[in-house]
């Protein structure tokens, strides 16, 4: 005798939570009967976990589809039991997710604020990312995708997958080999004023290497004729200009969206908004996520991925810089001034940089 599948809405007012109803039938004995029943309660208990969270749990349509169709199929009983069995398995792992290569990377730059953008982005119920630096693309590429897929969380089918590793920007090899990857990665960089962020790259190598020559010293070639020494990454990385022609060989800049480390501070929901744009997801990480922490001076959220507790981003971030000569700032500022201009009427945004 064939089972008989119903399909019904719950909520009934809901149609996207659409879920399978248990089996109306006359008992079977058997193995896969015990099995369906385990995996029912299995779901069951998942299905309440992310519906209990508000988050859209699934579309399965397919799946949904297999089920209707054993009721119409002249199955014995046993052989109902099976199709029906496997189609549980199925949707049980589903609900797990499964793990994905990223569709979207945040690819630079250090130091910029790409750690706070990936902790705030976590917020969002459709964004799962890896938590540590994969930088497959630039040190680990010869370990193939199946490794770098391998890295990344699971994730539900209208999720989307994101890492970051901010070394990309800067990565030569790094644009041919995302897009070998995939042409329709989208790609965020969050840039920060290049004199501010040199001083913080540097400021971050001190804490580890205490004994280094000077910010000064490091900074110039020659300091008499004043030739700034752009071989020191610290002063390379800001070149902006230079570093996304390397990206524009391979991608489009509708696929590029540029983040601005100062709004990141000053009005982290506004920039929350553009990245949820680009991302195609609903706005959902708003003012109301944040709080301003004063003595760190920079925004913190109210409550962390998977808890109820406020997030602020640890010890690390936020250091003090140490005094620097103000006219080697300012040969900085005008080094990179044009850089800028550049940088600017590429990406159609000016970020304010030069204007103080």
């Amino acid at each position: 005798m064939a089972y008989h599948i119903r399909v019904f809405s719950d909520p009934p007012s809901k149609s996207i939570f659409r879920t399978f109803a248990v089996i109306e039938t006359s008992p079977v004995e058997g193995f896969y009967v015990s099995k369906l029943k385990d995996f029912e309660s299995l779901r069951r208990k998942r299905l309440q976990k992310w519906t209990s969270t508000g988050h859209l749990v699934m579309r399965h349509h397919s799946l949904i589809h297999r089920l209707e169709r054993v009721s119409e199929e002249d199955l014995p009983g046993i052989e109902a039991n099976e199709h029906i069995f496997q189609a549980h398995v199925k949707l049980s792992n589903s609900l797990d997710g499964s793990k994905k290569l990223p569709q979207a990377i945040i690819i630079g730059v250090k130091k910029g604020g790409t750690r706070a953008l990936l902790e705030f982005l976590r917020v969002h119920p459709d964004i799962r990312a890896v938590g540590a630096e994969p930088h497959f693309f630039d040190r680990n590429y010869d370990n193939g995708l199946d490794w770098y897929r391998d890295l990344m969380p699971k994730t539900l089918e209208d999720q989307i997958t994101m890492e970051k590793t901010p070394s990309y920007f800067v990565t030569r090899e790094a644009p041919a080999r995302i897009y070998a990857m995939s042409r329709d990665t989208k790609l965020i960089v969050v840039v920060r004023d290049p004199v501010t962020r040199a001083i913080s790259d540097y400021t971050q190598t001190l804490s580890k290497k205490p004994d280094i020559p000077t910010f000064e010293s490091l900074t110039f070639k020659n300091r008499t004729t004043g030739l700034i020494d752009t071989s020191w990454s610290a002063i390379q990385i800001g070149i902006y200009a230079k570093h996304l022609d390397n990206w524009l060989q391979f991608f489009p800049m509708s696929q590029i969206l540029f983040v601005s480390g100062e709004r990141l501070i000053s009005d982290p929901a506004g920039e929350l908004g553009r990245v949820q744009d680009f991302l195609g997801l609903k706005r959902i990480i708003t003012d109301k996520h944040f709080y301003f922490n004063q003595t760190k001076g920079f925004p913190c959220l109210k409550k962390a991925e998977g808890s109820s507790k406020p997030h602020c981003l640890g010890k690390t971030k936020g250091r003090t810089h140490p005094n620097i000569d103000p006219e080697v700032v300012q040969r900085l500022r005008d080094f990179y001034r044009p850089f800028n201009m550049k940088f600017y009427q590429m990406t159609g945004r000016t970020f304010g940089w030069d204007d103080g």
